[in-house]
C-alpha cells in the first residue's frame, strides 16, 4: 500500500470510529429515554383505574373483506354495524353488510375518500358510534387518525395514539427495538429526506439496500435497489407509492437481508399491561414485497428460534406498553439469526391463520380490549395459547400472474367457490356481477385451510382452489396451485425468493372457461349477426337433419386394413386387382366446396361419419382434407383442421382418407421451404391421412415432384394428378393434347406415383375425350391404378365417368346425391345404378345411398346462406367454352353478386375466358384459376378487352395475383410465358427462374414453435404446421378460440344465428359434460357501446356484455394497440397515467421508461420494446386507460 492509500485509509477509519462512538451515545440516550418512558407507562397502567365501557355500534373506517370480517364479529357479540363508503364503492357488498352505511369523501380521489378522517369522524359522531375500527392498510397505522378518535370521544380499537405513533414510525421503532436488545437490520436512524441521503447511504452499507414507507407497509413504497443506476428511478418510485397510499411519502433505507424467512409474531395486549403472543406466521412467499400465501405455524421453524423471536415480540410490545392486536415482524436468515423490522399495530390481512390454530377470534378480542377487559377476563393466558395443526391462507387476487402479477380488472361473470370441511373464505367482491376497478387493492377472498399437518392444509387448500371458478377477470389461482404442488413448499422451508427461483411456477395451467366464452360468442352473434362472412341473406332450415341408426359395434374392415397390412405398394396392386368400379365419396370435402363455399362444419361431418364407415366400408376412399377446407377451417368455421382430421379418423378407421395436396404449395398458395412441404406430410400421416393427392396449378413437374416425394416419405400414398384443361377430342386445339398428357404421366410414373390421377377441375371432360384419354394411359400403364377426378357443371359427368370406368379407371369421383351435381361430382347413386348387375358395379346398395343423401339434403338446409342455388339455379355447358373450375365457378358467383355485377356474370364468365388467352392458356385450378379469375374481374371492372389490356399493358395497374404469376412465383407454365405481356407488365421487376420454393431457405420449427408459445396457450406440433403454412390465420384463429372458446361444439344454427330470445338448447363440450342453455334476454345499450345478454346457463343466471359493433361506430373511445402493428404501445392493464417520460418526436432506446401507470395502488413503469422515435402520444396525466389502450407510437 502506498501512502496516499495509508492515509486515505486512516481517515476512513478515523470517521467511521467516531460514527459508531457517535450511534453509541445516541442509543444509550434513547435507551435511557426509552426505558423510562417504559417505565412511566408501567408505573401508569398498575395505578390508573380502566374502566369497563361495553361497545354498543361500531364503525368501520375501511372497505372490502375486512370490514366484512369485523361487522361478523360485531353481529355475534350483539354490537351494531356502521359502514363507510366512498362514490366509487357504491355497488360494494361492504355497504351492505353493515345495519348503516354513509358516504364518506364526496368529491375525492377513490382512495382519498378512505384517508379522509374529518369526514370519518363526522359521519362517526352524527351516528352515536361508540367505536372505530380501522382494519387495515388506509388511516389503521395513523396515529392521528387514532388521535382524533380519542379527541372526538370515540374508541379507536386498537392500539393508543402514542404506541401507534411509535409503532408507525419505523425509525422510532426500530430505536426502540435496538433499546431492548432485539436485533435490526442495519438502516437509516430516521426518514431520509431526499435522493442523495440514500445515496450516502448506500455509499457506507453498499448494495442491495431497500426503500420502505415510514408510514405503511404491505409492500407499498418498497423497492430493492441493487446498483447505483437503479436507485433514482426506485426512490421516485417509493416515494411515489408510499405517498398515495399513505398520504405520506418518507421513506427509511435498510440493508437488504439476501434470501430470508419472514416471520411474523401476533401479539395481544391489555390495558393492564399483559401481554400474550399467539406464535408465528410464515409469510416468505411474496412477490412485490406483498404476501401471497401465509402459513401458521411456520413449517420447520427451530423450537429455540421460536422461543427468542415470541420473547423479543412479547419484550418489545411491554416495553411500548402495546394494547390491543398488533404483528412483530422479523427476517431470518439462513443462519437463523432474526432481525427486527417492523411492529404493525393493526390487525393483519393474515389474522385468519393465528385464529385457525389457536381458536382465538383476533376481533373478538380487540373489542372486548378496547371495551376495558383484561386478557385473563378472556381466558388469554400464555399457558392456554396452544397450537393446533396447520393453517395456510391464499390471497386471491384479481392478477395475471403471466403477465407479471399485472392486476386485471372488469366485472366478474361467474363465481363460483372452493368450500368444505377445513376450508374458511373471507371476501367482498367476490360475487357475480362484482365490478372489479382498478382503484383498490387485487385482493378478491382470502382461503384459508386448516388440517392436522402442512401437508393436509395445503391439499385441503389445493382442492378448494380447483373447485373456483371466476370468470371476467383473471386470477392467480393457477399460481397458487403451483406454489401448493411445488415440493419445496410441500417438503421444505421457503424464503422470500422462492418465485423469483422457482420459474415453474409460471407454468401455468390454461384455465378452459369453455361455458361463458361460448355464451360471449353466442351474445356477440345475437347482438351482431354471423362472424363468419355471408354470401347471401338466407336463414338456416329450422329443420335439423336425422342421423341414421348405425348398429353397435367396430365397423366392418375396407381398403384401410389393405393399406396398413401392406403399404402403398401392395394397396395400389390391391386397388388394380380389384373387380368392379371403386369410387371415392367427395362430400366431406370437394363437393361442399364447390357448392357451400367450403362452410361445412365439423360438427355435421362427425354426425354422419359412423353410418360412412358402417355401411360405405368398400369405399376406395373418403376426400375429407387439405386444399381449400385448411385454411378456411380456421379462417371462417374457427375449427382447427387437424382436430377435424383426428375426430374423423377416430370415427372411420376402415376407409381410406384422401387429401388434396399442391405440390410445392402444401395446402397454401404461395411457396414454401422444401422442408415445411416435407415436414407438413409427416405430420398429416401421423394423424390419420392416407393418401396424397398431388398436383400443380401448372402441372409444373419440379412442384409436383416435390410434393411427391413428401408425401412419400411420410409413408403415404402417393396419386400423382393431372389437371386437365382443354379436349384431347378436339385435334384443333394442340396445346393441350393427349401427346402432352401421355408423356407427363410417363414422368410421373417415372417418379414413383403409386396411382395415377386425372384431374378434371372444371368438368371439361366429354365421354369421348374419357375413351381417348383413360384409354391411352391404360394401355400405356397396365400396373397403375387410374383414378379420375370431375365436376358436373355441365351436367355430363355421369355420362363422363361412366365412359372413363369402360376405358379402363379403376376409381372415379363422386358426391352423395344431394350434394351432388351443378359444380359439384356426379351423383353417387346415378353411378351405383348405373353400373349395378354390369362388371363396374360398385357393390354399393342403394338404400344406403339414399339415407346418406337423405341426411346432407337436410343439412345442407343449414348452410343456405352459403349455397350456390341462391344465385346459380343450374348448371352450364358453357364451362366448355370458359373452362371455370367449379368451386371457382361457385366463388365467382357469389362475387359478381356481392359487387353489384350479377347482371354481368355472363360477361364476367366471357372476361374469364378472354384472361385465360391473354395469359397463355393456363391449366386453371388454385392459384392460377385465381390469377385468371382475378384479371377477369379486372377486365370487367374497367371495361377492357382483351386487345386494350394487351396494348395498355405497360400503363395498367394489374392485379398483385397476374403479377407475381408473370414474375415465376408458382411455377412456369405449359409453353412459357406469354410475350410481350409479360415484359410489359414486369418492365425491370425481377424473375424467378426454376422452382420457386427452391431457393427458400430452410424453415426453424424449434424457433416457430417458442414464437408460437409466448403468443398462444397449448401449441402443439400439428398447431407449428398450421403457423407455418398460414402465420396471420393462424393467429387469428387462436386469438378467436382464447375469445370465445370451442364454437365448434355448437350446433350450425347456432354458429351461424345465435339462439332466439326463450330457446333452449343444449351443447356438449366433451363426453359426460353437456350445457343446457336458455336465451333470455337482449339488453339496451349503455355507455360503453355494450349490450347485456342474458342467459341461464344449467339453471343458473348468467349475462354477457356485448360491444354492439354498428352502435359503437358512432360513438368515441379511446384506440387500441394493434398487436400486429410493431410500434403501438399499449396499457399492458387498466390503470390511471401518472408520469409520461418521454415527448413527441423524441429518440428513445429499447428499454427506456415511457411512462408511469398506477393500479390498485402500485405503480407500473411502461418501458419500450424498442429503439425509435416518438411518433404520437395519445395519452395525458391523471388519463384512465383500459387494458390495450393505446399509449404512444414509435417509429
Amino acid at each position: 500500500m502506498n501512502a496516499s492509500c495509508s492515509v486515505a485509509a486512516s481517515f476512513v477509519l478515523t470517521d467511521v470510529s467516531k460514527m459508531m462512538r457517535l450511534q453509541l451515545l445516541k442509543q444509550s440516550l434513547n435507551f435511557l429515554g426509552v426505558k423510562r418512558i417504559s417505565l412511566l407507562s408501567h408505573v401508569y397502567q398498575s395505578t390508573q383505574r380502566v374502566e369497563y365501557k361495553p361497545i354498543k355500534k361500531v364503525m368501520v373506517a375501511n372497505r372490502g373483506e375486512i370490514a366484512i370480517r369485523v361487522f361478523r364479529a360485531c353481529t355475534e357479540l350483539g354490537i351494531r354495524t356502521v359502514a363507510v363508503y366512498s362514490e366509487q364503492d357504491t355497488g360494494q357488498m361492504h355497504r351492505q353488510k353493515a345495519d348503516e352505511a354513509y358516504l364518506i369523501g364526496k368529491g375525492l380521489p377513490p382512495v382519498g375518500a378512505y384517508l379522509h378522517i374529518p369526514d370519518i369522524i363526522k359521519v362517526a359522531k352524527e351516528n352515536d358510534v361508540d367505536a372505530i375500527h380501522p382494519g387495515y392498510g388506509f388511516l389503521s397505522e395513523r396515529s392521528d387518525f387514532a388521535q382524533a378518535c380519542t379527541d372526538a370521544g370515540v374508541r379507536f380499537i386498537g392500539p393508543s395514539p402514542e404506541v401507534v405513533r411509535k409503532m408507525g414510525d419505523k425509525v422510532e421503532a426500530r430505536g426502540i427495538a435496538i433499546n431492548a436488545g432485539v436485533p435490526v437490520v442495519p438502516g437509516t436512524d430516521s426518514p431520509i429526506s431526499c435522493l442523495q441521503d440514500a445515496q450516502e447511504f448506500s455509499n457506507t452499507y453498499g448494495f442491495p439496500i431497500i426503500f420502505k414507507a415510514a408510514y405503511g407497509g404491505g409492500g407499498r413504497g418498497m423497492r430493492v435497489v441493487r446498483s447505483y443506476e437503479e436507485l433514482e428511478e426506485n426512490y421516485q418510485r417509493a416515494y411515489s407509492e408510499a405517498l398515495a397510499a399513505f398520504g405520506n411519502g418518507a421513506l427509511f433505507v435498510e440493508k437488504f437481508i439476501e434470501k430470508p424467512r419472514h416471520i411474523e409474531v401476533q401479539i395481544l395486549g391489555d390495558k393492564f399491561g399483559n401481554v400474550i403472543h399467539l406464535y408465528e406466521r410464515d409469510c416468505s412467499i411474496q412477490r412485490r414485497h406483498q404476501k401471497v400465501v401465509e402459513i401458521a405455524p411456520a413449517a420447520q421453524l427451530d423450537p429455540h428460534l421460536r422461543d427468542r423471536l415470541t420473547a423479543d415480540s412479547v419484550k418489545l410490545a411491554k416495553q411500548v406498553g402495546y394494547e390491543n392486536a398488533g404483528t412483530v415482524e422479523f427476517l431470518v436468515d439462513k443462519h437463523g439469526k432474526h432481525y427486527f423490522i417492523e411492529v404493525n399495530s393493526r390487525l393483519q390481512v393474515e389474522h385468519t391463520v393465528t385464529e385457525e390454530i389457536t381458536d382465538v377470534d383476533l376481533v373478538h378480542a380487540q373489542i372486548h380490549v378496547a371495551e376495558g377487559k383484561s386478557l385473563p377476563d378472556l381466558g388469554l393466558k400464555q399457558e392456554n395459547i396452544r397450537i393446533n395443526g396447520c393453517a395456510i391462507q391464499c390471497r386471491v387476487t384479481t392478477e395475471d400472474p403471466a403477465r407479471g402479477f399485472q392486476p386485471d380488472t372488469g366485472r366478474i361473470e361467474v363465481f363460483r367457490s372452493g368450500e368444505g370441511m377445513g376450508i374458511r373464505l373471507d371476501s367482498a367482491s367476490a360475487f357475480q356481477g362484482a365490478i372489479i376497478s382498478p382503484h383498490y387493492d387485487s385482493l378478491l377472498v382470502k382461503v384459508i385451510a386448516h388440517g392436522k399437518d402442512h401437508q393436509t392444509a395445503a391439499t385441503k387448500m389445493n382442492r378448494a382452489l380447483a373447485e373456483f371458478r371466476i370468470r371476467g377477470v383473471k386470477t392467480n389461482i393457477p399460481f397458487l396451485q403451483n406454489v401448493l404442488s411445488n415440493d419445496q413448499f410441500l417438503h421444505g422451508t421457503v424464503d422470500t425468493q422462492f418465485i423469483d427461483e422457482n420459474p415453474d411456477l409460471f407454468n401455468l395451467k390454461p384455465v378452459q372457461n369453455r361455458a361463458q366464452k361460448l355464451l360471449h360468442y353466442l351474445g356477440h352473434v345475437m347482438v351482431n349477426g354471423p362472424t363468419t362472412p355471408i354470401p347471401v341473406k338466407a336463414k338456416a332450415s329450422s329443420i335439423d337433419p336425422v342421423i341414421p341408426q348405425v348398429p353397435l359395434g367396430e365397423p366392418p374392415i375396407g381398403f384401410r386394413e389393405v393399406l396398413l397390412r401392406e403399404g402403398p405398394e401392395g394397396f395400389s396392386r390391391a386397388i388394380r386387382r380389384h373387380k368392379g368400379l371403386l369410387l371415392m365419396d367427395t362430400t366431406f370435402r370437394d363437393a361442399h366446396q364447390s357448392l357451400l363455399a367450403t362452410r361445412v362444419r365439423t360438427h355435421d361431418l362427425k354426425q354422419i361419419a359412423p353410418f360412412v364407415a358402417h355401411n360405405f366400408n368398400n369405399l376406395f376412399s373418403l376426400e375429407n382434407w387439405g386444399g381449400a377446407t385448411f385454411d378456411v377451417a380456421m379462417r371462417f368455421l374457427y375449427e382447427c383442421p387437424w382436430r377435424r382430421l383426428q375426430e374423423m379418423r377416430a370415427l372411420i378407421p376402415n376407409v381410406p382418407f384422401q387429401m388434396l395436396l399442391r405440390g410445392a404449395n402444401a395446402v397454401g398458395y404461395t411457396n414454401y421451404p422444401d422442408n415445411a412441404v416435407f415436414k407438413f406430410c409427416e405430420v398429416a400421416k401421423e394423424n390419420g391421412m392416407d393418401i396424397f393427392r398431388v398436383f400443380d396449378s401448372l402441372n409444373y413437374l419440379p412442384n409436383m415432384i416435390l410434393g411427391m416425394e413428401a408425401a412419400g416419405q411420410a409413408g403415404g400414398v402417393v396419386e400423382a394428378a393431372i389437371s386437365y384443361t382443354g379436349d384431347v377430342s378436339d385435334s384443333t386445339r394442340t396445346k393441350y393434347s393427349l401427346d402432352y398428357y401421355v408423356k407427363l404421366a410417363e414422368e410421373l410414373v417415372k417418379a414413383g406415383t403409386h396411382i395415377l390421377c386425372i384431374k378434371d377441375m372444371a368438368g371439361l371432360l366429354k365421354p369421348n375425350a374419357c375413351t381417348l384419354l383413360i384409354g391411352a394411359l391404360r394401355d400405356r400403364f397396365p400396373e397403375i391404378p387410374i383414378h379420375v377426378h370431375t365436376h358436373d357443371t355441365a351436367g355430363a359427368g355421369v355420362a363422363s365417368m361412366l365412359a372413363c370406368a369402360q376405358a379402363g379407371a379403376d376409381i372415379v369421383d363422386v358426391a352423395v346425391d344431394s350434394m351432388s351435381g351443378m359444380t359439384s361430382q356426379p351423383s353417387m347413386g346415378a353411378i351405383v345404378a348405373c353400373t349395378k348387375g354390369t362388371d363396374k358395379d360398385t357393390g354399393i346398395a342403394l338404400e344406403q345411398v339414399f339415407d346418406y343423401s337423405e341426411y346432407w339434403e337436410v343439412t345442407r338446409g343449414l348452410y343456405a346462406a352459403f349455397d350456390c342455388t341462391a344465385t346459380m339455379k343450374s348448371g352450364n355447358a358453357d364451362v366448355y367454352e370458359n373452362e371455370i373450375p367449379g368451386g371457382q365457378y361457385t366463388n365467382l358467383h357469389f362475387q359478381a353478386h356481392s359487387m353489384g355485377l350479377g347482371n354481368k356474370f355472363k360477361e364476367v364468365k366471357k372476361a374469364y375466358a378472354e384472361a385465360n388467352k391473354l395469359l397463355g392458356d393456363l391449366i386453371k385450378v388454385t392459384p392460377s384459376s385465381k390469377i385468371v379469375g382475378d384479371l377477369a374481374q379486372f377486365m370487367v371492372q374497367n371495361s377492357l378487352t382483351r386487345q386494350e389490356v394487351e396494348e395498355k399493358a405497360d400503363e395498367l395497374s394489374f392485379p398483385l395475383s397476374v403479377v407475381e404469376y408473370l414474375q415465376g412465383y408458382i411455377g412456369i407454365p405449359h409453353g412459357g410465358f406469354p410475350e410481350p405481356l409479360r415484359s410489359k407488365v414486369l418492365k425491370d421487376l425481377s424473375r424467378i427462374e426454376g422452382r420457386p420454393g427452391a431457393s427458400l431457405p430452410a424453415m426453424d420449427f424449434k424457433a416457430l414453435e417458442q414464437q408460437l408459445k409466448k403468443k398462444h396457450e397449448d401449441i402443439t406440433p400439428e398447431d407449428v404446421m398450421s403457423a407455418a403454412m398460414y402465420p396471420k390465420v393462424f393467429d387469428e384463429f387462436k386469438e378467436f378460440n382464447s375469445q370465445f372458446g370451442p364454437v365448434e361444439c355448437l350446433n350450425t344454427r347456432l354458429f351461424l344465428e345465435g339462439p332466439k330470445i326463450a330457446e333452449e338448447f343444449e351443447v356438449e363440450l366433451e363426453r359426460g359434460k353437456t350445457l343446457h342453455i336458455k336465451a333470455l334476454a337482449l339488453g339496451d345499450l349503455n355507455k360503453a357501446g355494450q349490450r347485456e345478454v342474458f342467459f341461464e346457463l344449467n339453471g343458473q343466471l348468467r349475462s354477457v356484455l356485448v360491444k354492439d359493433t354498428v352502435a359503437i361506430k358512432e360513438m368515441h373511445f379511446h384506440p387500441k394497440a394493434l398487436k400486429d402493428v410493431k410500434g403501438q404501445i399499449g396499457a399492458p392493464m387498466p390503470g390511471k397515467v401518472i408520469a409520461i417520460k418521454v415527448k413527441e418526436g423524441a429518440s428513445i432506446e429499447k428499454g427506456q421508461p415511457l411512462c408511469v401507470l398506477s393500479a390498485m395502488k402500485m405503480e407500473t413503469v411502461v418501458n419500450s420494446p424498442m429503439s425509435g422515435t416518438i411518433k404520437k402520444i395519445y395519452v395525458k396525466t391523471d388519463m384512465s386507460l383500459e387494458g390495450d389502450d393505446l399509449i404512444l407510437e414509435i417509429e
